[in-house]
This record gives structure tokens, sequence and C-alpha cells, in this order.
């Protein structure tokens, strides 16, 4: 017989049902042409013992749902999601048998009903079926336990379920569920930065600035001027000059980061947080880093995407953008296209000028460079982020191709020389301390004296 269930009420008969009626059967005519009577002693227990399974039927179709435990994970942390059966009907489900799908990102180590886990490393996998059973009116959770491995959306599921009912002689049609996606955030890179900025945007803030004003940082003692403030006399200097003196400082300022995230090209190949990093990881995870050392420190923080889908993220700061920068993250792909990124998103003309735009990008396209050059041209403060794996695999096929890679190296040197000549400097991404020298630069020549100005 077959097990496809009945449209009415996604139930069919097993095989075992149909071997019991049909031993049943058989043994009854055997014993009504052969005039035997043990023959209907032998089929009484088959036929008595089929009704008593069959006496309660159930009705409902089992209940299928997958949750996720932590709503904000990161990358490298434990990862625990069940998969919940549930049994609405009065009739106990003697067997159920539940498989699920995961995302390669997500390594399930332990599953398990009820807390008695089983270790998958080494056994296959949680896409193979496990199997419970459920009593009546109850649920019975399939834990999964394992590790986020990468950044991302990353499904869980879809999950199915089978049940068995009436001692293995009904069997439920498969109750396949969605699959639910598990957000892994970035793991963000230590990352610190000196406070030098190349040009405040705000009137108050953390950073010093190298402009006079209400601060914390002592710039020098200078003779008192109408408007100055009377706490700010220094009395020893001034009883010393015979003259009132004030303490000048700093002013601190905030400042508007603009972080520029180059998704034409995708290079190397991912190995999840403890193994290598791609272009698009390095490039995820400098982000998180920058964004979340600059919204700390009371900045504002905006992302781009230089790329076909051209996402933009408005600037704001505070923890709710910290948030925010981290769910934007993680839809970002890479994606080439034969075409020029619209100039009008990314034209220098939308950024303000007062703005640190730090460009993460791993110079594969020459439009990339191109783009640096202009914003550089229009008096935009720019820093490249190199986030290209400084251990890229030299290409060992036959013929042309080594000598290919190193051609390419040297032109790819050759376009990072010429972006230096044109005032961008590229500093490769190495973590904490990465950007400190290059800004140094950046702040002392936006405060250096223009050519020609007196």
């Amino acid at each position: 017989m077959s097990d496809r269930p009945e449209p009415s009420s996604g139930w069919a008969p097993t095989r075992a049902l149909g071997r019991a009626v049909l031993l049943t059967g058989l043994l009854l005519v055997a014993a009504v042409l052969l005039g035997r009577i043990d023959l209907v002693v032998l089929a009484t227990p088959f036929a008595l013992g089929t009704a008593y399974a069959l006496r309660r039927r159930p009705t409902a179709l089992p209940d299928l749902e997958i949750g996720v435990a932590d709503a904000h994970l990161v990358e490298g942390t434990p990862m625990a999601a069940t998969v919940a059966v549930a049994n609405p009907d009065t009739v106990s489900y003697d067997v159920a048998v539940v498989r699920t799908r995961m995302s390669r990102w997500l390594r399930v180590e332990k599953v398990g009903f009820g807390g008695t886990g089983v270790d998958v490393s080494r056994s296959g996998g949680a896409d193979r079926p496990f199997v419970t059973s459920v009593p009546s009116s109850s649920a019975v959770d399939l834990e999964l336990a394992g590790t986020a491995l990468r950044w991302g959306r990353h499904p869980i599921g879809p999950a199915g379920a089978r049940v068995a009912a009436a001692d293995g002689l009904l069997v439920s049609r498969a109750v396949v569920t969605d699959a639910v996606r598990m957000r892994v955030y970035p793991m963000t890179e230590p990352f610190e930065a000196v406070e030098a900025m190349p040009r405040a945007a705000g009137l108050v803030g953390a950073h010093h600035s190298r402009r006079p004003g209400e601060g914390g940082e002592l710039a020098g003692v200078r003779v008192f001027a109408p408007g100055d403030r009377l706490r700010r006399i220094d009395w020893r200097v001034s009883l010393r000059a015979r003259q009132l003196h004030v303490a000048a400082t700093l002013s601190d300022r905030d400042a508007e980061v603009v972080v520029l995230l180059d998704v034409l090209a995708e290079a190397g190949r991912s190995g999840g947080v403890r193994g290598a990093a791609s272009v698009l990881d390095t490039t995820v995870r400098a982000a998180a880093a920058i964004a979340e050392h600059y919204l700390h420190r009371g900045d504002r923080v905006a992302l781009l995407e230089y790329g076909p889908a051209a996402r933009r993220l408005r600037p704001a700061t505070g923890r709710r953008q910290y948030l925010t920068v981290l769910e934007w993250l993680l839809d970002v792909t890479a994606e080439s296209s034969p075409h020029e990124p619209y100039d009008q998103v990314f034209g220098p003309q939308l950024l303000s000028s007062d703005a640190l735009v730090v460009v993460l990008t791993p110079l594969l396209d020459e439009r990339s460079a191109q783009m640096l050059a202009r914003m550089a041209r229009g008096g935009r403060f720019v820093v490249a982020v190199d986030t290209l794996p400084a251990e890229l695999p030299v290409p060992k096929d036959r013929g042309w191709a080594e000598v290919a890679y190193r051609l390419w190296r040297l032109d790819r040197d050759t376009m990072i020389g010429q972006l230096r000549e044109h005032g961008v400097p590229v500093v490769r991404w190495a973590g904490a301390g990465s950007l400190d020298q290059v800004l140094r630069d950046v702040a002392r020549l936006a405060t250096a004296p223009k050519a020609g100005m007196r």
C-alpha cells in the first residue's frame, strides 16, 4: 500500500497497516476455502491488534516552529536554536522524524531533545533526521547548539517533520516550515585612532581641534583681551609680567565620519571568523570597528556603498546609530557592474566639506581609483584603506598565469602610487592604530596655510 496521505485528513496508512490487513484477509479466505478453524484463530490476533491500534485515529497534523535564542549574536560566539514539534491532538505521536537545513556558516556541534545532546560535529552534521516521540497536547524541542562562524543573515531551515501514530499504522504528510534567518553581527576588531581630525563639523565634541576655544586642552598663555573669562586668568604669569594673562585652550568639537564601502569586487575566500578573510570580510569588520570607535566618542557616522545598489545610511550619533550600522552591514554584498556607479550619489558635492571620508576598497577596479581622485580634487579629506588580503594566493596554473599575476600586482602598485601623488593616503587595514599616522598627516595638511595666502 502507498504512504500517500489522504487529501482530507493529511494522514495515510502505512505499509504495516497494509500488511496486517492483507495477512488477516488471506488467513480468513484460506480458512473458508479449506474449512480450517485454526486459520481463523491464527488471524484473530492480527485483526484485534489492528482494530485496537486504530481505535483512536489522530486528526490534527503536527505544528513546527523554528526559534532563535539570541537576537544579537556576534560571529565567533556560541549560537543556539530550536525546532519545536508540537502535538495539538489528543492522540500521542509514536514517532516524530525531524530534519532541518542549516547554513554552512552556522556550525552545529550538539543536537538533542530536551537537554540530551548528541555530538554531531563528526557524525554528518545537523541536517540528518532526528527521531523522538511527542505526547498528546505537548511539544518537544530539538535543540541545536554550536558556533556562528561568519557575519550575515544565515538561514536555519526550512525544517520538516513527519509523524507516525496508531502504533505505526498511520503516518502524516510532511509538515514544512519556512526558514528563519539568524542575524550574526560582524566582530569589531580592536581599533583606536588619534584624536586629530582634519576639520571639526560641530561646535562641541570630544576632539581637540587646532582652533582656539572653550576646551580642555591647554594651548598656551596669552595677554588678556576683551571677552576673556576671568576664571581663565593665570595669576602667576600675570604677577610676573605685571599684565593680565589668560590660559588659552583649544576647542573640543565633534566630527562627521563617512565610511564608504567599495563593493564592486570580491577577492579571496572567506574562512569564517577564525580563518582567512576575504575582501568583504575585511571591509565589513573594519567598517564596524571604525563606526564603533567614532560613535562612542560622540561623532556622527554615515555609511555609503560604492556599487550598483548605492545604499546609504544617514549620519547620526549614539548607540542607536551603532546598532543601525551593524544591521546595515549585514546586507553588504559584492556586486560587479559594467556601468559607472551614479556620480550624483557618490559625487563630492554631496559629501560635507568638513567630513572625514574613510574609503574601504581593495582597489581592484579602476573606477574605485577614479572615485578617490575625484574626491581629493573636490577638496574632501579622503583616506583609502586597502582591504585586499595580504596572503592572496598566487595562481599555480600552467602557462602565463603567474606572470599575469605579477604584472597585475605591479599595475596595482602603480595605481596606489598615483593616488598618493593626488593627495590620497593609502594604508593597509591592520586593526588598532591603522589610521593613526594617516589622520595626523591629514589633520596637519588641513590646517596648513594655503599656497598664495598671507
